[in-house]
C-alpha cells in the first residue's frame, strides 16, 4: 500500500471516530423506535426531535473522541504505550477538559468517573479499574483506536497494550480482549484487506495468542463469542458495541451508512458510531466522509491539526 493510501486511512480512522461520536451525540439514550429516519440522521437532527444534552453544541464530540485523543497524544508524545502517562492525560481530561471540545467535559461515564477520582487521590492504577470488579462498560473500547492507528510493534505487543489501556478505568478481562480483537480489526484494515477479510485474521491471531494466556482465552470465547454471528443491540455494554459494530461492518457500503446504522440502533448512539466510524474510517477512507459533517465538527484547531500531522508524519513508533 502506498503512503497516500495509508494516510488516507490512518486519516480516515481518526476523524471517523469523532466525527461518529458527534454525529450520535443528540441521539444517546434513545431507543432504537424513536431514533429519526435514516434519511433524517445530522449533525442538527430534524425540527421537533428533542436533542440529548441540549446545551452541547451540534457537531461536538464527547467523551469518547476526547479520551482517544488522549491515548494518541499520549502514544505519539511517549513513543509507545506508558500507563502512567496516559492516566495523567485521562485525569487532565476529567478534571481540566484536556481534548475536550471547549474544554468542556459532559456524559462521564459512572465507572469512569470513580476510577479517576480514586486514582486522583492516589490510588494504584491498576487497581482503579477494578473498583466494580465486573464493569463491563464500553468506556475502554470507545478510545483504544489510536493504538491501532500508531503501534509499530508486534500483533502481540498490540494485543498487550490494547489490555493495559484498559486498566485505569476498565479493568475485567471482558473490556480487554474485546479492545484487543478491535486493534487486531483494525490493524488489518489498515493494511487493505476487506472487512470479513480482517476479522477473521484477527481472530485467529488473537486466539494463536491467547493459547499461552487461558485467562483471556477463556474470556474470549465465552464472553465475545467469535464464532457465534455478529450480533448486537446498541447498547453500553462493551461486548455488545463490539458486535453491533461488526454486525454493521459486515454490510455497511460506505462510512454515512455505517454510522447512520450504528445510530438507528438507538441506546448508546454515541459511542456505537464513535466504535463503527472508526472502522469505517479505515476501510473506506477519510474521502468517503462526507464534508457536510467533516466541515460541521467542531474542536479541528490549531493544536488538533498538529497532533494528526504528527500521527500522519511520524515512522518511529515502536
Amino acid at each position: 500500500m502506498n503512503n497516500f493510501h495509508k494516510y488516507d486511512k490512518i486519516k480516515g480512522g481518526l476523524y471517523g471516530l469523532l466525527i461518529g461520536d458527534a454525529l450520535g451525540v443528540p441521539y444517546e439514550f434513545y431507543s432504537a423506535d424513536q431514533i429519526p429516519s435514516y434519511e433524517e440522521i445530522e449533525m442538527q437532527p430534524p425540527f421537533g426531535f428533542q436533542r440529548a444534552h441540549s446545551n452541547i453544541k451540534s457537531g461536538t464530540w464527547s467523551d469518547d473522541g476526547a479520551q482517544a485523543l488522549c491515548l494518541l497524544d499520549s502514544f505519539i508524545s511517549c513513543g509507545s504505550f506508558e500507563l502512567k502517562d496516559f492516566a495523567d492525560r485521562l485525569l487532565a481530561w476529567y478534571l481540566e477538559g484536556k481534548w475536550a471540545v471547549d474544554g468542556i467535559v459532559f456524559d462521564v461515564g459512572i465507572q469512569t468517573g470513580e476510577a479517576l477520582n480514586a486514582y486522583r487521590t492516589g490510588k494504584v492504577i491498576e487497581e482503579c479499574g477494578l473498583l466494580r470488579p465486573n464493569g463491563k462498560g464500553n468506556g475502554a473500547l470507545m478510545r483504544v483506536l489510536p493504538l491501532a492507528l500508531c503501534h509499530k510493534g508486534t500483533d502481540k505487543e498490540l494485543v498487550l497494550d490494547a489490555h493495559a489501556q484498559c486498566l485505569i478505568t476498565h479493568g475485567n478481562l471482558c473490556n480487554q480482549v474485546c479492545c484487543a480483537l478491535y486493534c487486531l480489526v483494525a490493524r488489518f484494515l489498515l493494511s487493505g484487506v476487506a472487512f470479513s477479510s480482517a476479522l477473521a485474521n484477527a481472530i485467529a491471531i488473537l486466539r494463536e495468542i491467547y493459547k499461552m494466556m487461558p485467562d483471556y482465552e477463556q474470556e474470549f470465547e465465552w464472553s465475545v463469542r467469535p464464532d457465534e454471528p455478529w450480533i448486537g443491540n446498541g447498547s453500553g455494554y462493551v461486548v455488545d458495541c463490539l458486535r453491533s459494530a461488526f454486525m454493521i461492518m459486515e454490510v455497511a457500503s460506505n462510512y454515512e451508512d455505517a454510522v447512520k446504522r450504528a445510530i438507528m440502533l438507538g441506546n448508546d448512539t454515541d459511542t456505537t458510531a464513535c466504535v463503527t466510524g472508526g472502522l469505517a474510517g479505515i476501510a473506506f477512507g477519510f474521502d468517503n466522509i462526507p464534508q457536510r459533517w467533516y466541515k460541521k465538527l467542531r474542536g479541528k484547531d490549531t493544536q488538533f491539526h498538529i497532533l494528526l500531522e504528527r500521527v500522519l508524519n511520524n515512522e518511529n513508533y515502536r
